[in-house]
């Protein structure tokens, strides 16, 4: 009974994150009883995770190490206002021991593993030495201390091509790179260093054969503080790009009974190795022969929980506060079942027509979807800004159904009716991959965006109507060619897509006569306008869209993807745009971590220029084409805009 009294007992919660998972946990901290405490950037000071919390504390400048990466301000907040747990969400701090040992030394009850279980599974190299300790399959590799080129380029020679260079301490695909053969390594082992150092503060590499199109399956496990430790079944994240999950299911169509018992006991097994406490995810890669291997360990909660909360009914928040109040966990493994089936999608501010790019912007419209089985985890509201500081990872969309082909319908009906306009997101290419055969059938593998889409993603054409229907809103909102008692035509010039269009538009009736290039005079009738909602006729056709005007940018969702419209009536041409004619733009907002550039020097197509930073990814900018520098306006360090000119050169005309 001594051991039990001695038991940490909290009642106020501060939440180390933002965004959507800070959201998520404020949600069951809050259902329980329990008060929360939010932690906020500058860039964040009106988000929504600070305004959904009973109270909230500044950690300072948008930059993460000057915010929600300082242990310091974060352990100060929660002395401040009296928190006496700490939750860390996942991402920034959530696995690094040195912040689990903070939060105990300070006398907060860290919801979350030991220090001791953080530190060895975050090295991902001692990781993979326990487990190979105790017995659960693991990937040949290397995961040794000489970390010379030399020494790691026999060891790949050993263990055979292709397979994959890793950071040690590193996750979410950062620090990574797929090896074909030994002319690849040199290159592969600069860049990951690199990437892990700017990381993780750490470059040690393991390589790791590659398993080739595997599927990724995860095993979610929770374990308590009396040694008992269970599984929650299986998630299948094999649609992945740059080995970050776009998609996660559960249960995985590629696992049956029997082999969901073994990859559980497997799973139960790695977390009893270390004295696991709280909810923890055994990474597994599954062959084609329904092999699977030891990937990683995440110390944490992952993006993809909600789908193992729709199948097994379990809120895995409240059971990790319970967990870290010394409760038992109130199942025993032969009680957990999965029922139905369950869906997420990850909805990014990116362009996944531009190679993914990130995305800034205000979020002028958020209408997420709703109805039943359907589940939006989000931390965005009208108005919210996505800045160039954090993950663009702005909300999860789930669905729930009785079998996988209903929770896919419901899903992809979630995305359809999800409005988020403002900012460029990847919706349309959630839609597509909903929407694809091998996908609908259950056969999707790591390999699966490359084979969808070998070409990259390209957007659907526009649907016909949607050029009329911009032209005939910006007429309205106009008010001109208003003359006497009638209308007379107007010219509205339209750019789409770095495409000019004249648009002829004249009052008719009840709505608009609009005439394009492309085709004769069509009626397009407004019937009703409310928020962000546009009800409309065309040729005996009534549909709806989502828009959003914002002075002369009209942002138009028309189903599964947004379209962009600007009004050029009264603006002259633009002129230069970037790359082809040797002015080298920043493709967004970030930091220039890398200079090549050296006026007077010469370059050769596709040589590097110089790398941006931002939204903890790395953008190499290339030349186009052969040429001599003729001038550099950054440098290595300096924090640029989107467009901002960072290099230009002199292309060598063509002879």
């Amino acid at each position: 009974m001594g051991a039990v009294s001695a038991l940490p007992r909290f009642r106020k919660v501060l939440v180390a994150n933002r965004g959507e998972i800070a959201c998520r946990i404020m949600a069951s901290a809050h259902a329980g009883g329990y008060r929360t405490v939010a932690v906020y950037s500058d860039a964040d000071a009106r988000a929504r995770h600070v305004g959904m919390a009973d109270e909230a504390v500044r950690l300072g400048p948008a930059p993460v190490g000057q915010s929600y990466l300082s242990i310091d301000r974060i352990i100060d907040a929660a002395k401040k206002s009296g928190a006496d747990a700490v939750h860390p969400g996942y991402g920034f701090l959530s696995e690094k021991a040195a912040f689990a040992q903070a939060c105990g030394e300070a006398g907060l009850t860290f919801i979350g593993p030991s220090p001791e279980a953080i530190r060895v599974m975050g090295d991902k190299a001692e990781a993979k030495r326990r487990m190979i300790e105790a017995g659960v399959p693991c990937v040949p590799g290397y995961q040794g201390d000489d970390q010379s080129d030399e020494g790691l380029a026999g060891e790949a020679a050993a263990i055979g091509f292709p397979l994959m260079v890793k950071a040690a301490a590193g996750g979410g695909g950062r620090g990574m790179r797929l090896v074909h053969g030994p002319d690849e390594m040199a290159n592969a082992l600069r860049g990951a260093r690199s990437e892990a150092k700017n990381a993780f503060g750490d470059d040690r590499l393991l390589l790791e054969r590659a398993i080739v199109e595997p599927r990724h399956v995860e095993i979610q496990v929770f374990g308590d503080m009396h040694g008992h430790v269970v599984h929650l079944g299986e998630r299948d994240c094999s649609i992945q790009r740059r080995h970050q999950k776009v998609v996660e299911e559960a249960p995985s169509p590629a696992v049956d009974e029997a082999l969901r018992a073994r990859m559980g006991e497997a799973a139960v097994q790695a977390a009893r190795a270390i004295d696991y406490v709280g909810a923890g995810t055994i990474e597994f890669l599954l062959d084609r022969d329904r092999r699977f291997y030891f990937l990683e360990m995440n110390t944490r909660l992952q993006v993809e929980h909600p789908v193992t909360e729709m199948v097994t009914g379990l809120d895995l928040v409240a059971l990790q506060l319970d967990v870290a109040q010394g409760k038992p966990l109130p199942f025993r493994q032969e009680d957990v079942a999965l029922r139905g089936h369950a869906m997420e999608v990850r909805l990014y501010a990116e362009d996944p027509a531009r190679n993914f790019l990130p995305q800034t912007g205000t979020v002028r419209v958020w209408e997420p979807a709703d109805g039943d089985g359907v589940r939006v985890d989000h931390g965005i509201e009208p108005g919210s800004e996505v800045s160039v500081f954090y993950d663009p990872m702005i909300a999860k969309l789930i669905a729930r159904g009785s079998d996988r082909e209903e929770a896919r319908r419901r899903l992809a009906r979630a995305v359809a009716a999800t409005a988020v306009l403002g900012l460029t997101t990847n919706k349309e290419f959630l839609a597509q991959i909903i929407e694809a055969r091998t996908f609908a059938e259950g056969g999707a593998t790591t390999a699966f965006i490359e084979q969808e889409f070998p070409d990259g993603f390209k957007a659907a054409p526009a649907p016909p109507f949607a050029r009329r229907l911009a032209a005939a809103l910006f007429a309205e909102d106009r008010g001109e060619g208003w003359q006497s008692s009638s209308w007379v035509e107007q010219a509205v010039i339209l750019e789409e897509a770095d495409a000019r269009h004249r648009v002829h538009v004249v009052r008719s009736g009840e709505g608009w006569t609009v005439r394009t290039s492309e085709d004769g005079p069509t009626a397009v009738r407004i019937l009703a306008r409310s928020g962000s909602s546009v009800r409309f006729e065309e040729g005996g056709h009534v549909r709806t869209a989502r828009f959003s005007r914002h002075r002369e940018t009209l942002h138009l969702d028309c189903g599964t993807g947004v379209l962009t419209f600007h009004d050029r009536t009264f603006e002259p041409p633009a002129s230069a745009g970037s790359g082809a004619d040797g002015f080298l733009l920043a493709p967004m907002s970030g930091t220039v971590i890398a200079l090549e550039a050296v006026v007077g020097e010469r370059v050769g197509r596709g040589q590097l220029v110089a790398v941006l930073e931002a939204m903890k990814m790395e953008h190499q900018i290339v030349a186009p084409g052969d040429g001599v520098v003729e001038a550099v306006l950054t440098a290595r360090g300096a924090q640029v805009s989107g467009r901002d000119l960072l290099v230009k050169l002199t292309l060598d005309r063509p002879e």
